[in-house]
């Protein structure tokens, strides 16, 4: 699928031995890329054209910069490079940093970017928008809120109808766990080991990486339970995933029929028996796990999970914070592909393109036991601006087909990538649905042990160089997180998957050195 507005002339630059040296070719026939086998080494894939030219970079110098990072900003090292990228501006799939470098993103600021850098209609909305009113409080009414509101309800399923409106995934997520505990009048909260569900102090009980875990007291009545990761779990066979690649652990099972699913529920039931109240408040989940690095579970398992919270009077919320909005391809939302009906939706990033917005989404008799407890109020929810950058982004993800583009680039990708774990030892599984790809890296495929951080920060970093950014995740953080901007297209993941294949070839030759 291609974006009619994009057919715009381009000039193809071919990219050197060095980002900053480009040579303007003629003609765009032939390949965007080659491969590295074919090429050598030391000369990196071809990215493929862009009609945009980014402004000459004019504000602080780079040492000025690091400088005041490091006098006044937090001191949490949360940079992915040795030498920290400094970005200048963006397009769409595109990156540029200070010094007029070119990047594909391929992870959209943590999964947050969903139509594209600086899309022209969000932009242009944004800029009407801010031309005519840009805040008034929850104490006035305004028509931004009411047009949007109307517009995302009518892209989830009853009784999903009623929208609180906040600025962040953390906090979206804080309001559905007072909402839980407000509707159940019960307080334990069950989520996943390796879910990451925000950093607020309340929050915090539900985020189970190390990372995110402190001495200080937070996240009161928060109970972890095993994750069903049929790649790193104890169980998991060659049919469990809802996805165009499987593990490649084998099973017995047949293709609608999942042991590993019966096992991990077997779990959750312990967890239900032992570790919690006979009545809990409810159960988070995302429907692939984000930060741990793309996570999918057994086909089956949430809708048992959904089950049994329910029998012990809690509800179930499903976490959209990164699936949402048609990123997985299929479905809009994440929790349609288990084909469940959560009792109250949390989400946030791709819902504004970048933009500081986040919404739950609940039940009429949940948003009532709410008010019941409390007068919830946000400042900035729902401001003016955030609302008409909202609706802008349905009206170019329904205009651009972008959710239809998430499935067939995605696959595409998918199926691109698992061609890698065929051919390196290294890549031990590939997962994940539409715009939303794991690739976890290990020592050997035998063993399923993370590989090294120092190497996997190696083959990030030559990735960079070559002109790709992509995310990390995992528990370890072993696993490459690949979620480009939804407009991306299939020579743009061409260019990707040749870069990446350069980088391991670059790694195993290191490894080789060495031994």
């Amino acid at each position: 699928m291609t974006l009619a507005w994009r057919h715009l002339p381009r000039t193809l630059r071919l990219e050197t031995s060095s980002l900053r040296i480009r040579k303007k070719c003629p003609s765009l026939s032939g390949a965007f890329w080659t491969s590295v086998t074919k090429l050598g080494l030391h000369t990196k894939p071809r990215m493929p054209p862009c009609d945009f030219t980014p402004e000459r970079y004019q504000s602080l110098a780079y040492d000025r910069v690091l400088d005041i990072h490091k006098q006044h900003l937090s001191p949490v090292l949360t940079s992915y490079f040795s030498e920290p990228l400094l970005l200048h501006q963006g397009h769409m799939e595109w990156l540029f940093d200070y010094e007029g470098n070119r990047y594909l993103d391929f992870f959209s600021g943590i999964v947050t970017v969903s139509v594209g850098h600086c899309h022209p209609k969000v932009n242009a909305v944004a800029q009407k928008q801010l031309g005519r009113l840009w805040h008034t409080s929850a104490f006035f009414v305004h028509p931004p809120i009411h047009e949007y509101a109307e517009k995302l309800s009518a892209l989830l399923p009853e009784p999903l109808k009623v929208i609180f409106f906040l600025n962040s995934g953390s906090e979206a997520n804080d309001l559905a766990m007072l909402m839980a505990r407000a509707h159940s009048n019960n307080t334990d909260i069950i989520s996943f080991r390796g879910a990451y569900h925000g950093c607020s102090p309340y929050t915090l009980g539900l985020s189970n990486i190390v990372s995110f875990k402190t001495k200080l007291p937070s996240g009161i009545g928060c109970q972890s339970t095993m994750c069903p990761d049929v790649f790193r779990g104890p169980w998991g066979g060659s049919h469990c995933r809802d996805s165009p690649v499987q593990t490649i652990r084998k099973c017995s099972c047949a293709p609608d029929c999942c042991q590993a699913k019966d096992q991990y529920i077997e779990q959750f039931k312990d967890t239900l028996n032992t570790s919690v109240a006979k009545s809990i408040a409810g159960f988070f989940a995302e429907p692939i796990q984000g930060v741990n690095g793309f996570v999918q579970y057994p086909k089956g398992f949430l809708k048992e999970a959904f089950e049994l919270v329910r029998e012990r009077g809690g509800v179930c919320i499903a976490d959209e914070v990164q699936t949402g909005f048609g990123r997985l391809g299929s479905h809009f939302w994440g929790f349609q592909t288990h084909g469940v009906l959560p009792d109250i939706v949390t989400m946030a990033k791709g819902i504004a393109n970048g933009f500081p917005m986040a919404a739950v989404v609940t039940t009429p008799d949940i948003a009532q036991s709410l008010a019941k407890h409390l007068l919830h109020f946000s400042t900035f929810g729902g401001n003016p601006l955030a609302c008409a950058i909202g609706s802008a982004v349905l009206k170019v993800i329904k205009e651009e087909n972008l959710q239809k583009n998430s499935q067939e680039v995605g696959t595409y990708m998918l199926l691109k990538f698992a061609k890698l774990r065929d051919e390196f030892e290294i890549v031990g599984d590939v997962r994940g649905k539409g715009l939303m790809v794991g690739i976890e890296m290990v020592k050997d495929k035998m063993s399923r042990q993370p590989l090294p951080r120092e190497e996997v920060n190696q083959i990030h970093q030559d990735c960079k160089h070559m002109g790709l950014i992509i995310g990390r995740g995992g528990i370890f953080s072993q696993t490459f997180r690949i979620a480009p901007p939804m407009c991306i297209t299939k020579p743009e993941v061409d260019f990707a998957t040749e870069v990446l294949r350069s980088a391991l070839i670059q790694h195993m030759e290191r490894r080789a050195k060495q031994n």
